[in-house]
């Protein structure tokens, strides 16, 4: 590989040079309605996971893989400033973005933040290099938004510890390779201080996965069940009865990759879950709609929440580095985000009518995907109501809300109602 070539300090210039002749001599361009297209109105399908392996595999003999991470790690340890400027460049050209979250944007980092020394040397080469996909076993089935409430179990035996659960919402777990899985450990401990989080190998006797459709047709998010599943108890990520600690920061990476604002992504940032406004200029050309001042009017709109989302990640991002924000901020871009999508999927389709429900070609049907799947936008990552929460009680310092279960032990926790 070549990876040497890239100096500790080179300027943000040369590198975006040296990237876009890198990438025009190597890197396929994207072609119109294939590869990237599906992700551009939010659905997946099996042959992206392999295909973004090889892709991923391309970008680490070039030595534009894993641009933020250390290189003790297999990164470049160059700057968000080098990330950014490799995100322009690759514009255009095919690229693993199924793989920016959670593995690169999420998971990679909440590793590189928590883990071992063991399990960064193990793992994150691997994730550089394509070689390992990651998934995050978060959610249950019974938990809605209170992810401390996990009732999922890990029981210690000796070296090794016996999982007993299900999780749920788990994006592209079936080609997944290993997860962080939030537990259970103890059960007379308040329910924040008696989790452990464990890395576990995803396809293993005792994990079975089922996938879930949703309403726009896909079937990325997966249920997991756990029945009698050991794990090395060197794959406890942090300490053990710490998960929350782990889970914290776990958090703080989702809301800063839904956000848009992870520095950690595989070119192009994390994937569209709708059409860009590029597309959407392209389709009101197409559609002989260019005159009409309603519809340009939607287009400006459309323009203007990309341009203020740019300039609100470029903020927040800035003040967290400089410490003069708290990291609880990545919440304001996440937030933003949520807010944003559900715009934009409202505004393809006032723009295409009922030509996003019964057009012939995908890329019309691409805007009604996005409405149908627009509530997403607030869910995902955690939703926008636990965002504004955030907002308030750690950054602008109000009051915290009332909780009936604080500082009680878990078992006593009335379940079920």
């Amino acid at each position: 590989m070549t990876q040497s070539v890239t100096a500790d300090l080179e300027d943000v210039e040369s590198f975006r040079l040296r990237a876009r002749a890198w990438l025009a001599a190597n890197m396929p361009r994207l072609v119109p309605g294939q590869a990237n297209s599906l992700e551009e109105i939010g659905r997946i399908n099996d042959a992206m996971w392999p295909r973004a392996r090889e892709l991923q595999r391309l970008l680490y003999d070039g030595g534009f893989a894993g641009i933020c991470y250390p290189r003790e790690y297999g990164g470049l340890g160059l700057t968000p400033a080098h990330q950014r400027a490799f995100n322009a460049e690759c514009a255009g050209y095919e690229m693993p973005l199924v793989l920016n979250t959670p593995t690169f944007s999420i998971c990679g980092p909440t590793i590189l933040d928590m883990g071992s020394e063991e399990q960064k040397r193990q793992h994150l080469p691997a994730v550089i290099r394509g070689e390992e996909i990651l998934v995050q076993f978060l959610s249950e089935p019974r938990g809605g938004s209170d992810l401390a409430g996990v009732t999922t179990r890990a029981t210690r035996d000796g070296d090794v510890f016996i999982l007993n659960g299900s999780k749920i919402w788990s994006s592209g777990a079936y080609a997944a390779d290993w997860a962080l899985c939030l537990t259970r450990t103890d059960w007379d401990a308040p329910k924040h201080r008696g989790m452990t989080m464990f890395l576990v190998k995803v396809h293993q006797p005792g994990v079975q996965i089922r996938r879930i459709r949703q309403v726009g047709g896909g079937d990325e998010f997966c249920q997991e069940f756990f029945d009698d599943v050991p794990i090395p108890a060197s794959d406890v990520v942090g300490e053990v009865n710490g998960g929350w600690a782990v889970a914290s920061r776990q958090l703080f990476h989702e809301r800063n990759a839904v956000g848009g604002g992870s520095p950690y992504t595989s070119g192009g940032g994390q994937r569209r879950r709708g059409p860009g406004t590029s597309s959407l200029i392209d389709m009101v050309r197409a559609t002989g709609q260019s005159g009409d001042v309603r519809v340009r009017e939607l287009v400006a709109e459309a323009h203007a929440i990309g341009r203020i989302q740019q300039q609100l990640i470029a903020r927040v991002t800035a003040g967290m580095l400089s410490q003069q924000l708290p990291p609880p901020s990545a919440a304001i871009m996440r937030l933003f985000s949520g807010e944003s999508a559900t715009r934009l999927a409202e505004i393809g389709v006032e723009i295409m009518g009922s030509h996003a429900a019964a057009a012939d070609d995908a890329a019309s049907v691409g805007y009604g995907v996005s409405f149908l799947a627009r509530q997403a936008g607030s869910l995902g990552g955690g939703s926008t109501e636990m965002a504004r929460n955030i907002i308030s009680e750690r950054v602008l310092g109000m009051p915290r809300e009332y909780a009936a279960d604080r500082d009680v032990p878990f078992s006593q926790v009335r379940q079920g109602r």
